[in-house]
This record gives C-alpha cells, structure tokens and sequence, in this order.
C-alpha cells in the first residue's frame, strides 16, 4: 500500500517527503506508525489527559453558562469502510445546544460537491456555527460545549480542534501543545473537523465544487486574514483521527493537481507562514 500524503508532521519530529514540496503543502508526513512512536504518543496523550482534568471541570463550569448556540452539522459518509460517524453524532446532540445534521453518502462525487448538495438541501442561513465532521473522528466527551465556548471566548471566524498525539495530524501546528487551551494561528484546515462562526458565511460559503480540497484549507486562512478574522486551533478539545489512513481513498497526486489549479491566481497562506502559531493563551 503507498504511503499517506504528506501535509504534516508525525508524533514530535516529521518526516520528509521525497517528493517536490508544494508550497501549499507542509512537506512531511502525519501518519502515525511503528511500534515505538505508537508508544510515545499514547504515553503523551494519557499525560496530558491527567494534567487537564482538573481544567476540563472548570472550562465544564464555564461554558455551562454559554447562551444555546444553533449548530449545523454536514458530514459525508463512506458506507464501504468502518467509520465513527453515529458516535460522533451521538456526542454532538448530547451537548447544551441545538444541534442540526445533515449526512450525505460520500458516492462517486467529491467532497465538496457533496457537502454543496447539503447546503443546497439545508441552508446555514440563521445559524450560529456551521461544522464540516468527517466520519472518522473520535471526539471526547463533552466536546461541543466546551469547543464553541472557547471558539467564542475567543472571538474565532474559523476553528478546529487539535489532535491528539496519537492521531493523524495534516500539519504540526495542529497538533495538541501542553499548556495550551486555545492557539490563535495562521491557518486552519479544512478536517477532520473544522467550524465555521456565521459572520463567515457570505465569505466562504458555498463551497468550491472542489473533490478533495487541499489548498482550500490555505485559501480560506488568506481570506481570514484579509477580513481581520481571528482563526486558531483548540487544545483544550483535542480528537483523534486514525481510523483509516490517510488519502486512502483518493489520488494524491490528483489532489495536489486540484489544489495547484485552484490556488492558481488566489490569495493562499504558504507553508511557512500556515505552520506560525500567532498567540496561546494557557487560559480563558
């Protein structure tokens, strides 16, 4: 089987592409594999887990008092491989706020042509929060409340949860740091989960009728600049991704193509400057 696209780092030193690095692109592999690396990351992730109980009781306290946010969901669905998705779903509609999903099989379309489907199907419109969930993410308990109550605490257009050590991480600047609750940064993916505040909306959505969307990632990061949106990762809310590997079910160097042509005369955050945390705040 080939090797995952490289678009981030691995447990704590990434590895190096052979292949010509785009600058779209982070030039190493995010792929968590071997026995001893494994090994690292799942010790990291349960020391910090213990670190952060007692936050996660106090950060509970806190978004307790959150007003009731109206949260779309969109998530497309591979039927012919496991996926996490009905677990993800239960996680999100157990939290405080209204939560509404719409789920489209993934078929022979693109990614983004599906979730275009959805947003035709189910408008944003009178929303608070848009989150695009891909199916193979596992989230931690209580995650909604205390994401959104961070996102807006502090004042996030664009957010994601880091992940995990032991996860498949895109880029290193969106893997889990100790002692950080919230990084704003200079980039934000498009997955495995990424969500969207309303006064994105005009902006971003719809969607490029894009298949997979690498470089979109990049361009949406320009336009957060351009616009004065804050955008960051949270610690505090960290996932796991590594039910599949990664790019398993599409060409990598078709997604490289899509992400070239598309970038081509578009404003876009390079590697360098995507990989910059801007600001972490240990706290709320």
């Amino acid at each position: 089987m080939s090797g995952p696209p490289s678009r981030g780092d691995a447990s704590e030193g990434p590895v190096s592409d052979p292949a010509p690095v785009e600058d779209f692109l982070s030039g190493a592999s995010g792929y968590v594999a071997g026995i001893r690396r494994i090994s690292q990351a799942l010790v990291a992730d349960a020391v910090l887990d213990a670190r952060e109980l007692g936050q996660r009781r106090r950060l509970d306290r806190a978004a307790s008092g959150q007003p009731q946010r109206r949260v779309l969901v969109l998530a497309i669905e591979r039927t012919d491989a496991p996926n996490l998705l009905a677990a993800a779903r239960r996680e999100l509609e157990a939290s405080r706020h209204r939560v509404q999903f719409a789920v489209a099989g993934a078929g022979t379309r693109g990614k983004f042509e599906n979730l275009n489907l959805l947003l035709a199907g189910q408008s944003a419109a009178g929303y608070d929060w848009l989150i695009v969930l891909d199916d193979d993410v596992a989230l931690p308990r209580g995650f909604l409340d205390r994401f959104l109550f961070l996102a807006e605490r502090f004042d996030l257009a664009l957010a994601q949860p880091a992940h995990r050590r032991f996860s498949h991480a895109a880029w290193a600047v969106t893997r889990r740091r100790a002692g950080s609750v919230v990084r704003e940064t200079a980039f934000v993916e498009i997955g495995p989960l990424v969500a969207f505040h309303a006064r994105s909306f005009d902006t971003l959505l719809p969607f490029p009728p894009l298949r997979v969307g690498w470089g979109l990632d990049n361009h949406w990061s320009a336009l957060a600049a351009t616009n004065g949106w804050r955008i960051g990762v949270i610690d505090a809310t960290a996932i796991t991704h590594n039910l599949r590997p990664v790019a398993a079910s599409y060409d990598r160097s078709a997604a490289i193509d899509e992400g070239r042509r598309f970038l081509s005369g578009r404003p876009y955050v390079r590697t360098d400057e995507a990989q910059q945390t801007l600001v972490a705040h240990r706290s709320w």
